[in-house]
């Protein structure tokens, strides 16, 4: 019986010794990816910014808060459209951030398409790929880093410019008691598309530029604290300067008009639903790519210990039983 029983323990470490790589390099790769369905909702505020009014002379003023919405859904059916031809999973995100002042009035909307691998988090190139209605090839990461992101810098895409940039691994840091990563980017003063949503209706970017030779002019401070497990931002700050050159501004006292000025920063609640929520993801990270596959291994040590035990056992129990044999007639003899 304890040779029966040591074979079955062998056999039961074996399973689960194939079993621990065959989840960690298998397994975890093909498993850990972003849901197409996703659906996301974040509430960001600018407070004591500084916008213009267009209502009122055309003429910055400073405002209490300025509120950003940030809508993201999945677009699955589309996903699916996709891989298909890429041959590989896909992710189609469908964004909108909505830009509204103090009074609640909708300053201006900014749609975007991102399309990406759901392993990396590197950029799909497909139709429909866009930023505000217009085109565009990403390059780099936008919204999110790769799972187990490393501590060096990364290629970002910033969608107001629609151009890729570095941005800054600066070290380590604890946010809200999560070890993240800080990143920064700083963009320079560029020249942007007008939204093609404004407060005035009827106005037409392209026209407005090009009858009153205003341009729209740009300049951010980005950060962001990252999960490095799952690649998650658990917060991000914006510093953010926009303002119109040339045309309308030129009556300005240096030929500028500030559009907006803030900083921009996670609303409390928000902010404490994304650490819940990125802190639930990354343990189900760590556990395929971690935890089990250690377990696992563990486990198989420990029966691989227990079934050489019963085997040591009970070789000493049968060469003991075989002496036995040996010795009772010498002894009846006597």
């Amino acid at each position: 019986m304890r040779r029966t029983a040591s074979l079955v323990l062998l056999a039961f470490a074996v399973f689960l010794a194939a079993l621990a790589p065959l989840l960690r390099w298998y397994a975890y790769p093909r498993l850990a990816k972003i849901p197409p369905s996703q659906y996301q909702e974040v509430v960001l505020e600018a407070k004591d910014a500084t916008l213009l009014d267009y209502t009122a002379g055309m003429q910055p003023k400073k405002v209490d808060k300025v509120t950003i919405v940030q809508t993201l859904k999945g677009d699955v059916e589309a996903s699916k459209e996709i891989e298909a031809s890429a041959g590989k999973d896909v992710v189609v995100w469908d964004t909108l951030t909505y830009i509204m002042g103090p009074d609640g009035k909708m300053v201006s909307q900014i749609p975007e398409r991102y399309i990406f691998d759901a392993h990396s988090q590197d950029p799909v190139h497909a139709t429909g790929e866009m930023v505000d209605g217009d085109p565009v090839r990403r390059e780099g990461i936008e919204f999110k880093w790769p799972f187990f992101t490393e501590p060096r810098d990364y290629l970002y895409f910033d969608a107001q410019t629609r151009t890729a940039s570095p941005i800054h691994y600066v070290g380590p840091r604890t946010y809200r008691g999560m070890d993240v990563y800080y990143y920064e980017q700083t963009l320079p003063w560029t020249k942007v598309a007008l939204p093609k949503k404004m407060p005035i209706e009827g106005i037409d970017p392209k026209t407005f530029e090009q009858s009153t030779g205003t341009s729209l002019w740009y300049q951010a401070k980005a950060m962001f604290w990252v999960d490095p497990v799952t690649g998650a931002p658990v917060n991000a700050e914006q510093v953010i300067e926009q303002e119109m050159r040339g045309g309308i501004a030129a009556g300005a006292a240096d030929g500028r008009l500030t559009v907006f000025a803030g900083h921009v920063k996670m609303r409390e609640d928000y902010a404490a639903y994304t650490v819940d929520l990125v802190k639930s993801n990354r343990t189900k990270v760590l556990a395929l790519h971690t935890y089990a596959p250690i377990g696992l291994a563990a486990g198989a040590l420990v029966l691989l210990g227990a079934a050489l035990w019963l085997e040591a056992r009970g070789r000493r129990r049968g060469g003991a039983e075989d002496g036995e044999a040996l010795t009772t007639p010498l002894t009846a003899a006597v």
